[in-house]
């Protein structure tokens, strides 16, 4: 069962435009894509060597990659109108099956045919899609498979999220190459005569797993489902449940030794679907887990223990294949990337990731905050394609216990940028939260990510400042609720003061308050420099519930990233970014200079206030030490000898502790002061470091007189 939930990954070849036989039999992410809907029993994959046929002629294309892509072959930007088209044959041992076609993806509507016949179309550039083709493409078959694409070049009323559109957006210099057509995989499935067509699985309850589920095919109403336990319980707990008039089926599966999901313990349970007898049955085999994600108050609560999340922004893309990822292998490593660099969340911007991506981190217990793109411009019909998106990802993704935020509109993206000023683009971000709501009661809900708020379970605000004082004091004003705004630069002389909230009647006392945009600098020790600051002036305010880096890695031109495009680690001047985002850190009362010059090298004994973080389930109590070693030194395994060491202090969960007060001698020069918190025993809970360099004003020799 494992080797069918995760299957081997090869290292798989980047196809290009193919030429001869051997490079057509490269097959480019050639996995089951859906380990959490599993039917890998009788699966055929359809990526590959596809002909293309546009206005440029005719080509081969690489599907499942975009046309915009190197990795397609074909390299196109600003096409709007394509046709894929390639043979398909049937396998013959598939003749008391349905046949099923699948679309992870297609940008942006999509009508399919079989041998000249239509059998559906799609629109929607991000949503997964499938048509039964059971009576055009019958088992031992051959037929030629036809996809024809529209990919709008104004994307302006569409969801399209960061997809660069002419005309262009209003945030165009925060967006991308556009991805058109085919990229997501495409695959055929042999499915039961009667077969479960979705099934909700929901584990809120701790103690076993509610069953939602829709039949279709041959003989629905009335049909007998068994649902089976067949991972994650030493017992075999089963249900059997009998489909309604309208071929719905309901249950609860108990569970005799229930044994919850968490981070800490990401437990799966894996339940077999069996519609049906015989070689005609229909069998899918679900996963989910048991856990819930709630708000009380002002604190976020996972499976009744409050939660602290230490998030990152990752948008998903790869230099060579855009959106898509190029393997199987690269798509899961950007988990591991960022569990390595100490994050416990991950917000996937404005993208539906492939479920691969879901499973491996519910399988991993990777926190997930997901949404979907948004449009651009505002207008009924806009809002009413963001909003159609939103059954398919909770239909699609909503068995995922990793999911623990679903995200909507993103700083007012789709809606002018003017949520306070229009009661009409207010209420379209309300609409969506209740729209989305009403499909999915379980997970809290951001309808506005990052600006003004009207209806939502958690305020988040994205900040993005430069000058450490500023960002310092506006952070503690956030916090203290001191402020209820902050200034948001949109242009080079365009500066808005974000509210906290849209409108006079939306109150953000009592509900959750998390960061879930920041960063600065421009090199990357800049940015090493303000991950160690900034985000110790989060952890300062024991108010919020949570915060979110971006990003991880390097999009195109935006060079934000902790990690290259490449995913290459950069140059942090000897930061780790775990010690950063570690259960456990140390806040310094300091207000930095600059990059690689915290402070003067001081000429007296160094006086310091450092205070304790700590995110864990129990008190933990040592002493806060420092010693002075050569500057840029990364903080070592093992910890030199102390030059200082506090008084003994103990730090509460989720309570900034007391103030530890060190007396440091001064250096020789310019140097580092390692700051290390240590229990009795010596184990290193914590880590940070000071840099002490000359500081020099800026150089202005040259300037011209202004004015």
């Amino acid at each position: 069962m494992t080797d069918t939930l995760r299957p081997d990954f090869g290292a798989a070849a980047l196809p290009v435009r193919q030429t001869d036989a051997s490079a057509a039999s490269v097959i480019p992410k050639p996995e089951y894509p859906r380990p959490d809907r599993d039917r890998s029993d009788r699966w055929q994959t359809l990526n590959g060597s596809w002909r293309f046929e546009s206005i440029d002629g005719v080509a081969e294309i690489a599907v499942p990659f975009a046309w915009e892509t190197p990795a397609s072959g074909i390299g196109r930007t600003w096409l709007e109108h394509a046709t894929y088209s390639r043979e398909v044959t049937v396998p013959a041992d598939w003749t008391d099956a349905r046949v099923v076609l699948c679309f992870g993806a297609v940008h942006h509507r999509a009508v399919v045919s079989i041998d000249g016949v239509v059998v559906g179309e799609h629109v929607g550039g991000t949503t997964s899609f499938e048509f039964d083709i059971t009576d055009g493409a019958p088992a031992g078959s051959t037929v030629e498979l036809r996809v024809e694409v529209e990919a709008p070049a104004d994307k302006r009323a569409i969801p399209h999220g960061k997809q660069r559109s002419i005309p262009r957006d209003d945030y165009d210099g925060v967006s991308f190459t556009p991805t058109s057509g085919i990229w997501q995989s495409v695959w055929l499935e042999a499915r039961g005569r009667t077969l479960l067509d979705s099934v909700a699985l929901r584990g809120d309850s701790l103690s076993s797993i509610a069953i939602t589920g829709r039949l279709v095919g041959d003989a629905p109403v009335g049909a007998r489902v068994v649902a089976r336990v067949v991972e994650g319980s030493d017992a075999a707990e089963s249900i059997e449940l009998i489909a309604d008039r309208d071929g719905v089926v309901r249950g609860e599966l108990a569970l005799r030794h229930p044994r919850r999901w968490s981070p800490a313990d990401p437990h799966l349970y894996a339940v077999e679907f069996t519609t049906g007898e015989g070689d005609s049955a229909d069998r899918v085999i679900v996963t989910t887990g048991l856990r819930t994600i709630e708000t009380r108050g002002e604190h976020l609560l996972l499976n009744g223990e409050r939660l602290y999340f230490r998030g990152v922004l990752d948008q998903g893309y790869w230099p060579e294949t855009g959106l898509t990822a190029p393997t199987g292998a690269a798509l899961l490593a950007d988990l591991d990337h960022a569990r390595d660099l100490g994050f416990t969340l991950v917000r996937k911007h404005l993208k539906f990731e492939e479920p691969r991506w879901l499973h491996e981190a519910d399988r991993m217990g990777m926190l997930v905050w997901a949404e979907p793109p948004c449009p651009s411009r505002y207008s009924p019909e806009a809002s009413a394609g963001f909003e159609a998106q939103l059954a398919p990802m909770v239909e699609r993704d909503g068995n995922h216990p990793s999911i623990v935020i679903w995200g909507l509109y993103n700083e007012e993206w789709g809606l002018d940028w003017d949520i306070p000023g229009s009661p009409e683009r207010a209420d379209a971000a309300a609409h969506a939260y209740d729209t989305l709501r009403a499909l999915d009661d379980s997970r809290p809900i951001v309808e506005n990510s990052g600006w003004a708020h009207v209806r939502t379970d958690l305020v988040d605000w994205h900040y993005y400042d430069e000058d450490p004082a500023a960002w310092a004091e506006n952070v503690a004003g956030l916090a203290a609720g001191a402020r209820s705004d902050w200034p948001v630069k949109l242009g080079p002389e365009f500066v808005v003061d974000k509210p906290l909230a849209g409108t006079p009647t939306f109150s953000v006392d009592g509900v959750p308050i998390v960061n879930s945009e920041y960063g600065a600098g421009f090199t990357s020790l800049e940015r090493a420099w303000h991950v160690r600051w900034q985000t110790q002036e989060l952890r300062r305010h024991d108010r919020f519930a949570g915060y979110v880096y971006t990003e991880l890695t390097d999009v195109e031109h935006e060079m934000a990233g902790l990690l290259t495009t490449a995913r290459h680690r950069k140059d942090w001047g000897g930061l780790d970014p775990a010690h950063v985002n570690a259960d456990t850190v140390l806040v310094v009362d300091l207000v930095p200079k600059h990059a690689g010059a915290d402070i003067e090298v001081p000429t007296e004994p160094l006086e310091l206030a450092v205070h304790v973080s700590h995110h864990g389930t129990t008190p933990v109590a040592g002493t806060v030490r420092a010693a002075w070693v050569r500057a840029g030194r990364p903080f070592p395994a093992d910890p030199p000898a102390a030059q200082a060491e506090s008084h003994l202090l103990e730090a509460m969960p989720f309570a900034l502790s007391d103030a530890a007060y060190l007396t440091v001698p001064p250096p020789s020069g310019p140097a580092r002061l390692l700051l290390w918190f240590a229990e009795t025993g010596g184990r290193v809970l914590a880590r940070t470091f000071v840099d002490a360099a000359p500081i020099e004003p800026p150089n202005r020799r040259g300037a011209r007189p202004v004015g």
